[in-house]
């Protein structure tokens, strides 16, 4: 039979559903033990991402991504979704509209021709879901709310060092039933350009405006953040606990830094970055005497910004000042690490976490999963996992996240399992 007379068939099931949804892709119909290339194409914004990977059929004529792994190609394994956290590109993961969804194309090709094709599509907003922009009370951001009549548990999405507004992980939220602010706080329009000098009270103001207008279940307000973000999620648990009913850190540190790579530079990287009562917090560099920039400042070409955070590690007296005191929160807790974090170490700080909740008897959950290969990067379900090392978007320094592919997009969908289970075990949530 020649290969334009084969009936190749590609299934994808499920073929629309929400990004958290694995999918199972399929082919039948192929001669026993050929190699056939199967590529995915998603457009990004603008941009085309792709992954590709050659497989053997089986005896039966079938190729299925959850049971076969490829003889070569951009991932290694058996990985339903491989083809597309190995997808490579440019530009950012998302559509700027959170409504338009995320449409894959895949062709199956033998010996160079197309034999097969189809696609699936991947919802970040589900049908009914509102979306709100929000500029008010001295608040920047966006809120989702779920489809149907509430009240729903509420949540707080803060961002990290790069500034700005994370719709998408908002979107998800409220598609699964949680009432979702995505609060920006610098880098974004109608805010300041760096993180430094962070008024505290800005989040408190936002949690009470989140409170007011969405009346969520039971009062459940909770607060997650990626790594600055992270951090700022701890702060505010231990800062507002009557505000904050829960705490999810993603890459999360357990001590008050400094602006770092997103302060401004009149301030300086070492001056302070969080404020309370019009007063700087104490931060970790502050009279720290073993804290130092020099193999980061030295490095040529890309830096591992872990490697300077580790130095301070050695005064404990000034870590010890600038531990964040989670022994306040009142709530349950998820922290969500990387062993490989390039950015910090965030697997040793959320141990350090975990442990001063523990030792200080905490009354609620406290969740600590850690990916020991995975790196800094821990963002969302079923997306590219390739982009290891990026230039900084607000001092435009390049640097190493960590990781490695595969783990992080195992961390990527295990975190975002992690936190969805946590919110649903502390709110009752159906689904």
């Amino acid at each position: 039979m020649t290969v334009s007379a084969m009936a190749v068939a590609l299934t994808v099931e499920p073929a629309v559903d929400l990004i958290d949804v694995p999918r199972r892709i399929a082919l039948s119909g192929l001669p026993a033990g050929a190699e056939v290339t199967l590529a995915a194409e998603t457009l990004r914004g603008d941009q085309l991402w792709r992954a590709e990977a050659v497989f053997m059929a089986a005896a039966d004529g079938t190729v299925d991504l959850t049971r076969d792994a490829p003889l070569r190609g951009d991932y290694a394994g058996v990985e339903p979704m491989g083809l597309i956290w190995a997808q490579t590109g440019a530009g950012d993961l998302f559509h700027p509209e959170m409504a338009h969804p995320l449409e894959t194309e895949l062709t199956a090709r033998l010996g160079g021709e197309p034999v097969a094709s189809g696609g699936f599509t991947q919802v970040l907003m589900a049908e009914g879901v509102v979306r709100r922009p929000i500029a008010e009370d001295g608040l920047v951001g966006t809120l989702f709310l779920p489809a149907g009549d509430g009240p729903h548990p509420a949540i707080m999405i803060l961002n990290g060092s790069g500034g700005g507004i994370n719709e998408p992980r908002a979107a998800l939220w409220a598609s699964r039933g949680v009432a979702a602010l995505a609060l920006g706080y610098f880098g974004a329009p109608g805010l300041p350009k760096y993180i430094s000098d962070t008024p505290l009270e800005y989040f408190a103001r936002g949690l009470d405006w989140l409170r007011a207008t969405v009346h969520p279940r039971d009062g459940f307000v909770a607060v997650a953040g990626q790594s600055r973000g992270g951090e700022l999620a701890l702060l505010l648990g231990s800062t507002f606990p009557e505000r904050v009913s829960a705490v999810l850190a993603y890459v999360p540190s357990a001590f008050v830094h400094g602006g770092q790579a997103a302060c401004d530079p009149a301030i300086g990287r070492d001056g302070p970055c969080w404020t309370l009562g019009g007063k700087p917090l104490v931060h970790q560099w502050q009279d720290n005497r073993t804290a130092s920039w020099a193999s980061y400042d030295a490095a040529k070409g890309e830096r591992r910004n872990a490697d300077a955070m580790r130095t301070a590690l050695g005064d404990p007296q000034a870590m010890a000042r600038a531990r964040i005191p989670v022994e306040h929160i009142a709530g349950p807790v998820l922290l969500l690490s990387g062993g490989d974090d390039g950015a910090w170490p965030s697997d040793l700080y959320s141990l350090i976490v975990q442990s001063s909740l523990l030792a200080a008897g905490h009354p609620h959950e406290v969740v600590w999963q850690n990916w020991p290969e995975a790196g800094h990067s821990i963002l969302f379900p079923y997306t590219p996992a390739t982009r290891i090392s990026h230039r900084h978007p607000m001092n435009g320094t390049s640097s190493t996240m960590g990781g490695a592919p595969a783990a992080n997009a195992q961390a990527n969908a295990g975190a975002w399992t992690s936190a969805y289970a946590f919110v649903k075990r502390h709110t009752g949530l159906a689904g």
